[in-house]
């Protein structure tokens, strides 16, 4: 009987989580269906993202960046919403170096050839470094807001010319974490919270049922025969050597 209610509120517990995980599937879908829209990679591609560098580019001699991220030590990314990073540059060549653009990329940690978001890239216009000269250079830019929270490897570089050939230097190569942006709730959330409730209310009727067995096998209590009538074991023990007992051996000698 205790075997088919579990089953039963199992049964009822799918039934209830059912449209919880439709709505995960149908959001699944449609970032997938967006993904294949507006680029080929997995992930989400800005529709303003542009290559500027085909990637086989070095670094110019005498050209060192560094980026930083502003009020934001731990790199925490808040999908769908802005962040702002600051690339240095610092010119200890032999020529003025002229800016071209600054653009990024998410990949998933343990595969860089597996690319997630390729950020909007910043095009910048006449912006030079002279020689001996330092200069930063603002990039602004946001992970799509269907990006599932966790760690991710961000790719940034800046593309630059010196003496009209052209240059890329990686200034950031690192991990981020992307989370939630506040005031949303996501179907996993819901699911996860919903689905731990229905385990608690599982758990507490299957230790009533214990409880309440239990209670009906501590009050049935064994009886003993005395002469013709019977009486309770437990009543025996607290009337032993009481005239109640004394009466009723007499009347069982009595009947022998």
């Amino acid at each position: 009987m205790e075997m088919k209610n579990f089953r039963v509120f199992f049964f009822a517990l799918l039934l209830l989580a059912s449209p919880l995980l439709q709505v995960a599937k149908c959001q699944s879908d449609s970032e997938t269906g967006v993904a294949e829209t507006e680029g080929g990679d997995l992930g989400i591609v800005g529709e303003d993202a542009q290559d500027f560098g085909d990637g086989t580019l070095s670094p110019a001699p005498g050209v060192d960046t560094v980026c930083i991220f502003p009020k934001n030590s731990a790199r925490v990314v808040a999908a769908g919403e802005e962040t702002e990073l600051l690339v240095g540059m610092k010119n200890d060549g032999e020529s003025s170096v002229n800016v071209i653009a600054i653009q990024a990329s998410v990949h998933l940690p343990f595969d860089h050839s597996l690319l997630v978001q390729n950020l909007t890239g910043q095009a910048f216009n006449n912006a030079t470094v002279p020689v001996s000269a330092q200069a930063t250079f603002p990039y602004i830019f946001a992970v799509s807001k269907f990006l599932q929270p966790g760690t991710f490897d961000l790719v940034g570089s800046i593309v630059y010319e010196v003496d009209q050939h052209p240059y890329q230097s990686t200034f950031y190569n690192g991990t981020i974490e992307v989370v939630e942006s506040g005031g949303f709730i996501s179907i996993e959330s819901v699911f996860l919270v919903t689905l731990g409730i229905a385990l608690l209310v599982l758990f507490g009727l299957w230790i009533h049922g214990q409880v309440k067995q239990l209670s009906k096998k501590t009050k049935k209590a064994p009886k003993v025969e005395v002469g013709t009538g019977t009486t309770d074991a437990s009543m025996d023990e607290w009337l032993q050597g009481t005239a109640y007992t004394q009466s009723l051996s007499s009347k069982s000698k009595k009947k022998k």
